[in-house]
């Protein structure tokens, strides 16, 4: 399964950078295939890995924030082999280059 999210801490002033800093610690400390980009962290794993390292993040923003908003997609293919995060991305940029 495929998850990008984003954690929003609210009521805690406007400058967020050390709370997000704090969940992109717990993703990449949970092993899992991850990338985070200005809006979004995608990670890699199967529903219950996803799920819990969510629930991480979240449960440590709201140690500190009053109120914490959670966007969630997800791409659930469970026939497909790991290692989507990155041959999706692949596979657009070679298309890309096929175009030229």
């Amino acid at each position: 399964m495929l998850a990008a999210f984003s954690i929003t801490p609210i009521g805690t002033g406007e400058s967020v950078g050390d709370l997000v800093a704090e969940t992109v610690r717990i993703v990449r400390a949970s092993g899992l295939p991850n990338e985070t980009n200005a809006m979004f962290t995608n990670l890699e794993g199967e529903w219950d890995e996803i799920m819990t390292v969510i629930k991480a993040c979240v449960d440590a923003i709201a140690q500190a924030a009053p109120r914490v908003s959670v966007v969630v997609k997800l791409d659930h293919r469970p026939a497909e082999p790991s290692g989507r995060i990155h041959r999706k991305v692949e596979s657009i940029e070679q298309k890309l280059l096929d175009d030229d």
